[in-house]
């Protein structure tokens, strides 16, 4: 397996593109501080590997957050991403797990996508959870937001080596009669894929095992990586929008300590470190 890359694809006689991404390495980074239960990891890898296909649909500069919001135990969800395949996620739980399939963590809800381009203007996309899986919810967007018919297949293991996988068929708009026929084709190799060989074989061998009679174009691999985007000086930022008040409670206390909810860095500040922000207020 090469980890971490994004393949797009195209397929020369058929009006179908295509989009395959593996993580390993990045989605090791991305939990290991972390020690969410078992069903909550997989849910985050199957949204980062749902991040990343969608990212990759868009021609846009700028920033991008799929979010799941519900009435499950899983509150909140979210990885949040550029067009250059950086990401980082975090989940916030309200109850106790009582099962572990998709409905069960998220129950009753939302998913939410926000492309925010640095030039242009913000779209959000709100698709209430109607699936029973993140696939089905994913397939729904895009036939809500874009029209286009759209198959995805997510893949995790969430283990000692963590990885996760998906493959996407999405009709291109053109021709819609021979589009429609095209991607009906491809779609019946498609579903023979299996969870072992999304995660473990590389992008050329899997391409070629389900679509050897094709003439496909495999585009140069992007990397995908967690880039948390934390630091020290970003925190003592935040501490000057707090205030006085809330300064000299934790300067009375002899210190404060802050954790990144992304990677679970902890940023440790002392009295005097305090009161000099306090001095500058």
């Amino acid at each position: 397996m090469n980890p971490d890359k994004l393949h797009r694809f195209l397929f020369q006689q058929k009006h179908v593109r295509g989009e395959l991404v593996q993580v390993a390495d990045s989605l090791d980074q991305m939990l290991k501080n972390h020690d969410y239960p078992l069903p909550v990891k997989q849910l985050l890898a199957e949204l980062v590997v749902a991040t990343s296909l969608i990212t990759a649909t868009l021609k846009f500069d700028g920033e991008i957050a799929v979010q799941l919001q519900g009435d499950g135990p899983v509150k909140f969800a979210a990885v949040n991403g550029d067009n250059q395949q950086n990401f980082r996620a975090v989940v916030r739980l309200q109850a106790e797990l009582s099962g572990s399939s998709f409905r069960e963590l998220i129950g009753e809800g939302y998913m939410i996508v926000t492309i925010t381009p640095r030039q242009g203007e913000r779209y959000q996309g709100i698709i209430p959870l109607t699936g029973d899986t993140l696939t089905s919810t994913l397939e729904g967007y895009f036939a809500q937001s874009e029209q286009l018919p759209t198959r995805l297949y997510i893949f995790t293991d969430i283990s000692d080596k963590n990885t996760a996988a998906g493959l996407m068929l999405q009709v291109l708009p053109v021709e819609p009669e021979k589009a429609a026929a095209d991607f009906a084709e491809l779609v019946v190799l498609a579903d023979t894929v299996t969870a072992d060989e999304l995660l473990t074989l590389p992008a050329e061998q899997m391409l070629y095992r389900l679509f050897h009679q094709e003439q496909v174009e495999l585009f140069q691999a992007q990397d995908v990586r967690f880039v948390c985007g934390c630091s020290r000086e970003k925190c003592e930022t935040a501490l000057y929008s707090i205030g006085k008040d809330a300064l000299n409670e934790h300067i009375a206390e002899g210190k404060l300590e802050m954790t990144c909810e992304y990677c679970n860095q902890q940023y440790h500040f002392n009295a005097d470190e305090l009161q000099q922000i306090s001095n500058q207020l």
